[in-house]
Order: C-alpha cells, then structure tokens, then sequence
C-alpha cells in the first residue's frame, strides 16, 4: 500500500471522465477545507486477509498522526493508481478505502471519498511545512517492512 498524504488548506476535485467500470457512484464535485488528503495506491498483496488489516490499522494511525500536527478533523480519500506499478483489483482497492473511511469517522474524522473509477480536476493548496507532504509506503503483516524510525512516531 502506497500513500500519499497532504495538510491541505483546501482540496477541491470536479470528476472528468469515468476510467473504471467498478465507478458506480455518481460523479460529484466537492471540496473540504483544513484537512487531510490522501491518495491511495492499493498493491496485489495488499489483498491478502493479514496484509489487508495490518495496512488498514496502519494507514489509520498515519492519518491520526498527521492529523494532529495541525489539530485537523477532516480527511479526503482520494483512490490513486499512480504511486507505484503493481495495482490491485479495483473492487479491493474500493473496499479498502470504504473501510479506512468508516474507521477514521469512528474515530471522529468527517471523511469524504473521492468519486472512485473517475479522473478528476484538482485543486490542492497544501500548508508549508515539510511535514504536510509525506509520502509513505505501508509495510504488511511482514515486520520486516517498513521500520518505525527511532523516535517512534511514523515515518514520513
């Protein structure tokens, strides 16, 4: 699982063309301000039931995380096949994001999903710090993967 994650002072994204047949929701316009985008790139392995939870659990907690250092309640998932070579399904990588959304609005997060199968046209204005720009590839049930740095909080 690859992400791509942002401390956006605004992100705003009108649908252009439908790009899978998995995209059954509507195309619809939105924008969110004061939040925390993330565009996700789901892996064929990423499918395997143990990798599935241990990069869910993970993904929340890199969101939690950088969520904080601008004390942001607000996230967009943003479904996004660039970030590496190897995609899965897309019926997962839906499922996937569903589920990421349902547990970060557990959690307090309003959360809003980009329309998944369709390019869009993006407006992002990201915050300064180097910190509202991290890209993170999320290691697996392997522990091998993905080392937390040493002063403990996820790496970015």
């Amino acid at each position: 699982m690859k992400l791509l994650t942002f401390l956006a002072r605004r992100f705003a994204w009108t649908p252009h063309a439908v790009t899978a047949p998995e995209a059954a929701e509507p195309a619809v316009s939105g924008a969110m301000e004061e939040c925390v985008v993330v565009f996700v790139h789901a892996e064929r392995l990423d499918q395997e039931a143990a990798r599935r939870a241990s990069t869910l659990k993970q993904a929340q907690k890199h969101v939690e995380w950088l969520a904080r250092k601008r004390s942001m309640r607000r996230c967009v998932l943003h479904s996004f096949t660039h970030l590496g070579v190897d995609t899965a399904d897309p019926a997962f990588a839906r499922a996937w994001i569903v589920e990421l959304g349902d547990r970060l609005a557990r959690r307090g997060f309003e959360v809003v999903s980009t329309p998944f199968g369709h390019t869009n046209a993006w407006e992002l204005a990201v915050h300064g710090e180097a910190v509202a720009k991290v890209w993170k590839s999320l290691p697996g049930a392997d522990p091998s993967e993905g080392r937390e740095p040493p002063n403990g909080e996820p790496e970015g």
